[in-house]
């Protein structure tokens, strides 16, 4: 019951009520408190973002947009959605935002649905080099319905091939051309897509999930000004409620609104979009600035320190807020280090690594992120002995309580959600 001030009064209600899920709330904290999270696709929501989420809008129906509901009783939420879409304006530039996606899947469908017809052809990055399930991969709705091309990176600088891209584009004529990645860890030049799809006529996506927050922050080059539809999640590095949201000029409003209602999605989620409303404002503070830069430095240090410990990373280091490592030098796999991290209170997932010769349940490389250690105030400093402690358990297994006693030191220090608050 130690964690009740930071819940609130509503936990003692539910620890009383249904003290099994009480327990698994109270579990997940003391995770969260004795671990390091390096997966690149989390973070940690402030406790306003979370208590927008623990509220009663979480009741509302409320189907349509704002001064456009098909349910009575709408007037108050209709002021959270509105909050959400002017922030993200503000915050991005953008000429039209909808908050209304409940994930980066269904924003990315609501996308297609918007601009495409089944059968179209699509270009999109390969999935094992960095790309995305939605991206086209034949399990996902993308790769069932659409024809689907793929480009990679370059096997000597494991870099994006603009020219291939280009080459692809002119020869597959796609309707539509998808940049970003999940796992790619440069900066992704914008402008040359645009380019490319200007001289085939077809539609630019960017799916920023993952670098939105460092764009809402400066510390990235923003894709708005060059997409003509963007994707995005907002519990990645901008540090919101798990959920989607979509961007797009204002000649697209009409059709991307009308594709995620009513084609994809019935309600919103309404306490998700105040939460985003939440979020978006965090982001506009000058601080979210810093933040989103220091998230940047501690990849960049955290991928060198890892390299001087023989684990090298994919194309040579970082612009972005993750890295991948390759593991092979090291007679690693990936599912091996994942395992090994995972016990000594260090969570990273494995991953694919360009080209890599092992199947995507083992791999040959792991995915580190900075996101959630930077919310928890780490730095550069920091982030070197987070890497000697993941190279150090990863060659040696035996060091698993070691290790779990310098994690425990490090986070004590730098804690997650302190039960004072």
């Amino acid at each position: 019951m130690g964690a009740e001030p930071y819940y609130g009064p509503d936990f003692g209600l539910l620890h009383r009520r249904d003290p099994e899920v009480a327990q698994v709330l109270l579990d997940e904290l003391d995770r969260l408190r004795g671990g390091l999270q390096l997966i690149a696709s989390e973070n940690f929501a402030s406790p306003a973002v979370l208590a927008a989420l623990g509220s009663t809008l979480n009741n509302k129906y409320a189907e349509g947009y704002p001064g456009r509901r098909y349910y009575a009783g709408c007037e108050v939420v209709d002021r959270a959605e509105r909050l959400a879409i002017d922030r993200a304006r503000r915050l991005f530039g953008a000429d039209h935002v909808n908050v209304q996606p409940y994930s980066g899947a269904s924003a990315n469908l609501a996308a297609y649905a918007a601009l495409l017809q089944p059968g179209d052809t699509v270009l999109a990055m390969e999935l094992s080099h960095g790309g995305h399930l939605t991206h086209g991969s034949r399990v996902n709705f993308s790769g069932r319905w659409f024809d689907v091309v793929s480009y990679g990176v370059r096997r000597d600088t494991e870099l994006i091939d603009y020219d291939e891209v280009r080459e692809l584009a002119l020869r597959h004529q796609p309707k539509m051309i998808i940049c970003g990645a999940t796992a790619y860890p440069r900066e992704i030049d914008f402008a040359a897509f645009r380019g490319i799809a200007d001289e085939v006529g077809a539609w630019l996506l960017a799916d920023v999930a993952h670098t939105v927050g460092l764009m809402a922050g400066g510390a990235l080059p923003s894709a708005v000004p060059y997409a003509d539809v963007v994707t995005f999640t907002t519990h990645k590095a901008l540090r919101g409620p798990r959920g989607g949201g979509i961007m797009c000029t204002r000649e697209l409003a009409a059709r991307i609104d009308r594709a995620v209602f009513p084609f994809v999605q019935g309600g919103p989620l309404m306490h998700a979009v105040a939460a985003k409303a939440v979020a978006f404002g965090e982001a506009l503070q000058p601080e979210f600035a810093e933040y989103a830069r220091q998230v940047v430095a501690n990849a960049q240090v955290l991928a060198d320190a890892l390299a001087a410990e023989g684990m090298r990373p994919v194309s040579g280091g970082t612009d972005s807020h993750l890295a991948l490592i390759d593991l092979r030098d090291v007679g690693v796999t990936g599912a091996v280090a994942e395992q090994r991290c995972a016990a000594a209170g260090i969570t990273l997932n494995r991953n694919t690594i360009p080209y890599d010769p092992e199947p995507p349940t083992v791999t040959s490389g792991i995915r580190v992120g900075t996101p959630c250690v930077t919310t928890q105030g780490m730095g550069t400093e920091q982030m070197k002995e987070v890497a000697s402690m993941v190279a150090q358990v990863i060659r040696n297994p035996d060091a698993v309580g070691e290790i779990r006693a310098r994690v425990a030191a490090l986070t004590e220090i730098h804690q997650i959600y302190p039960s004072e608050l």
